[in-house]
C-alpha cells in the first residue's frame, strides 16, 4: 500500500511542486462502508495518483482514528480491551484499502507515542497563550464503576414526546434521531454495569475558539480564495462563522486516549475531535523524523484534504484554530474536498447498522476492484447526495467499460496483433503521412482540447468531471475507428490503414495514463498489453513535454514496437449475477447472517 522505497522517506523538494495529501481518517471500531470508501480515501487516492502522473512531488498519508468512546463502546461489546479492538479493525481496514489498491504513502494510527508527544505539545502551547479556560459541566457518574459515563455508556428512554424509545444513547436516539445530552435521558443506566447513574459536576479544558476568531476568518478568507474548497465546505463553514463561535471542550471522563499533561486533568483524555486531526501530523512523524518539512513548511507545501461533508467544521475551524494559536509556522489546509453523502438503494450506508455494501462485501463478490473504483468516482457525491444501485453499478459496467472503453482498446490491439496479411503480427507500423492525414489531424485536435479540460478539472480538484472527459476521449477513439473504416483500408489504401492504426494505438496508450488515477489495475494491463513496463510508461508531466506530446498521438508509441499478449479488459456483469448480488446485500449485516444461517 506505500509506494515508497523501504528508507527512503519523501521530503519537500526545492523548485518543484509539494503535494501533501490527506484522508479523514477512518475510525476503527469497524469495516468502512462505499459511502466511507469514496467519501475520503478513495477521492484522495485518485489525486494523489493525478499529482504523481503530473511529476508533482507527493505524500498522501492516513490513518485510523483509534481514540475515544466509540473504541471503549466496541471493545466493551466484544470483551476485549480498546487496544485489542484497534490492532482487529486496523488491520481489516489496512486490508480493504489494499483491495481497493489506495496508494498511501504511510497508512498508520493514532494511538502512537508520536500522536501523544505531538497532541501534548501543541497543548501546551495553547495553554502558554492563553488560549484554554476552564469549565464546570454536569454529567452522569457511575458510583459503581467509579468514573464519569462519556454519552455512548448511558443508555435510557428519550425524552422526545411519543418516541417510546428506552434504549436511546447519550449522544444521539436511533429511533427519531434527536441529538441528546446523556443529562436529558430518562431513567439512565450505565451501560458497563446496569446501575443508576447520579449527576456530577465535573471540571474541563475548552479552546477559545471566539479569542481565535480573528485569526481564523484571516486564515479561511486567505485559503478559501487562493485554494479550491469544494463548494459545501464553504457554506458549511460560513455557517458556522455567522452562528458565532463558542468555546469548544477539548477533554474528556475516558481512559483510552491521549493523557491530558495537566496535574488538575491528569486523569483525562483530549477529546477525539481535538486529537484526531493532529493524527495526520503523528502519522507523518511516525513515516519520517523529518515530518516538520511537511507540516511547518507552508512556503513549499501545498495541503489538500479530503473528507465527507459532516467532518468540513473540524477541518475549517477547529484544527486551523489550534494550530494557528500555538504561534507556529503550520502548513494550513488550503484545498478541501468534501463530499455529499453516498446512499444505498432506497436508504442509507450505516456502519452502526450494517446497512449497505461494505469493503470486505466488494471483494466477496469477485467483480474487479477497478469496477467498483469507477462507479464509485463516476457516481461521486460532489453536488448532492448520489445513490448506489446494483443496477447502476451494471448499467456503467456493461455500456461505458466493456462497450466503450474495452471496445476501443481491444478492436486497436487485436487487429494490430493479427497476422500479416490480415493485421500488421503484432508490430507496430510506419505512419509517415500522419501530418497530412485529415481524420487523424481532425481526432489530434479534439484529444488536445479533451486533455486540457482533463487537466483543468483534475487540477481544481473536480475528479468527476476528470473521468468523464478521460472517457470522452475512449468515445471519440471509437468514432475515429468507425469513420475511418480501417477493415476495408487495410487492402484499399494501406498507408491510410496503417495511420489509423498507429494512431488509435497512442491513443489507448493515453487512456492507459489518464484512468490511471481511476483504475490503476486497468492501466497497468492496457500497458502490459502494449508491453510497456507502466512504472516508466505511466507519466503525464509537464516538465517532459508529456502534454504537449500527447497531441500527436501517432507518435507515442514508436513504429516497429511489438505489442504483447491481447485480452479482453472487461467481461459482461449479467442480469442474474446482479439480482443475486441485490439479494444477498438487502437489509442489515444482522438479517444477511440471519438468512444465511
Amino acid at each position: 500500500m506505500s509506494s515508497t522505497a523501504p528508507g527512503k522517506a519523501k521530503v519537500p523538494v526545492a523548485g518543484r511542486r509539494n503535494v501533501l495529501v490527506t484522508s479523514a481518517l477512518p475510525y476503527v471500531n469497524n469495516v468502512p462502508h462505499l459511502g466511507n470508501i469514496i467519501g475520503c480515501v478513495l477521492s484522495a487516492d485518485v489525486f494523489a495518483r493525478y499529482c504523481r502522473l503530473r511529476g508533482h512531488n507527493v505524500l498522501y498519508v492516513c490513518g485510523t482514528d483509534e481514540y475515544g468512546t466509540a473504541t471503549e463502546n466496541k471493545a466493551l461489546e466484544e470483551g476485549c480491551s480498546p487496544l485489542e479492538i484497534c490492532d482487529k479493525y486496523h488491520a481489516i481496514h489496512k486490508e480493504v484499502y489494499e483491495w481497493f489498491n489506495i496508494s498511501f504513502d504511510h497508512f498508520g494510527r493514532t494511538s502512537t507515542p508520536q500522536q501523544t508527544e505531538i497532541c501534548q505539545s501543541i497543548f501546551h502551547k495553547l495553554l502558554d497563550n492563553n488560549w484554554l479556560s476552564e469549565n464546570t459541566m454536569q454529567q452522569l457518574y457511575c458510583e459503581s464503576c467509579q468514573r464519569f459515563l462519556a454519552d455512548r455508556f448511558v443508555v435510557g428512554s428519550c425524552p422526545v414526546e411519543g418516541c417510546g424509545n428506552d434504549t436511546a444513547r447519550g449522544d444521539q436516539c436511533d429511533r427519531c434521531g434527536r441529538l441528546l445530552n446523556s443529562t436529558e435521558l430518562i431513567d439512565p443506566r450505565c451501560k458497563v454495569c446496569e446501575g443508576i447513574p447520579v449527576v456530577r459536576d465535573t471540571d474541563h479544558l475548552f479552546l477559545e475558539l471566539p479569542l481565535l476568531k480573528e485569526k481564523l476568518e484571516k486564515y479561511i478568507d486567505e485559503a478559501s480564495a487562493t485554494g479550491s474548497w469544494s463548494q459545501n465546505a464553504v457554506r458549511i463553514t460560513d455557517a458556522w462563522l455567522k452562528e458565532g463561535l463558542k468555546p469548544r471542550c477539548i477533554t474528556r471522563d475516558l481512559k483510552w486516549g491521549v493523557p491530558v499533561p495537566h496535574e488538575k486533568y491528569k486523569d483525562k483524555v483530549f477529546y477525539v475531535w481535538f486529537d484526531a486531526p493532529i493524527g495526520y501530523i503523528s502519522i507523518t512523524a511516525c513515516y519520517t523524523p523529518e515530518w516538520e518539512k511537511w507540516w511547518k513548511n507552508p512556503e513549499n507545501v501545498e495541503l489538500y484534504q479530503f473528507m465527507g461533508k459532516d467532518n468540513v467544521p473540524f477541518h475549517t475551524v477547529m484544527f486551523p484554530s489550534a494550530l494557528l494559536g500555538t504561534g507556529e509556522n503550520w502548513t494550513l489546509m488550503k484545498n478541501i474536498s468534501a463530499t455529499e453523502y453516498l446512499n444505498y438503494e432506497s436508504g442509507k450506508f450505516s456502519k452502526t447498522k450494517g446497512i449497505g455494501v461494505f469493503g470486505n462485501d466488494a471483494k466477496a463478490t469477485n467483480i474487479p476492484a477497478d469496477v467498483w473504483r469507477y462507479y464509485l468516482l463516476s457516481n461521486r457525491p460532489e453536488a448532492s447526495d448520489a445513490i448506489f444501485t446494483w443496477g447502476g453499478l451494471q448499467i456503467k459496467h456493461n455500456n461505458e467499460l466493456l462497450k466503450n472503453l474495452g471496445n476501443f482498446i481491444y478492436r486497436v490491439l487485436s487487429f494490430i496483433a493479427k497476422p500479416e496479411g490480415a493485421g500488421y503480427g503484432s508490430i507496430i507500423p510506419e505512419a509517415p503521412n500522419a501530418d497530412i492525414h485529415p481524420l487523424s489531424q481532425s481526432l489530434a485536435e479534439t484529444i488536445g482540447n479533451l486533455i486540457q479540460q482533463y487537466i483543468d478539472a483534475m487540477d481544481k480538484v473536480k475528479l468527476k468531471q476528470g473521468l468523464k472527459i478521460a472517457m470522452a476521449i475512449s468515445s471519440e477513439g471509437n468514432a475515429y475507428l468507425q469513420e475511418s473504416q480501417f477493415w476495408k483500408l487495410y487492402k484499399q489504401d494501406p498507408a491510410s490503414c496503417a495511420t489509423v492504426m498507429k494512431t488509435s494505438v497512442g491513443v489507448v496508450y493515453l487512456l492507459a495514463c489518464l484512468l490511471e488515477p481511476f483504475m490503476p489495475s486497468f492501466s497497468k494491463d492496457v500497458l502490459q498489453q502494449l508491453n510497456l513496463c507502466p512504472n516508466e510508461h505511466i507519466s503525464f508531466a509537464d516538465e517532459k513535454g508529456e502534454s504537449d506530446k500527447a497531441k500527436r498521438p501517432w507518435d507515442l508509441i514508436p513504429s516497429n514496437h511489438r505489442i504483447g499478449k491481447i485480452v479482453p479488459l472487461f467481461t459482461e456483469l449479467k442480469d442474474d449475477a446482479v439480482g443475486s448480488f441485490r439479494e444477498t446485500f438487502a437489509g442489515s449485516q444482522a438479517e444477511r447472517n440471519a438468512r444465511a444461517n
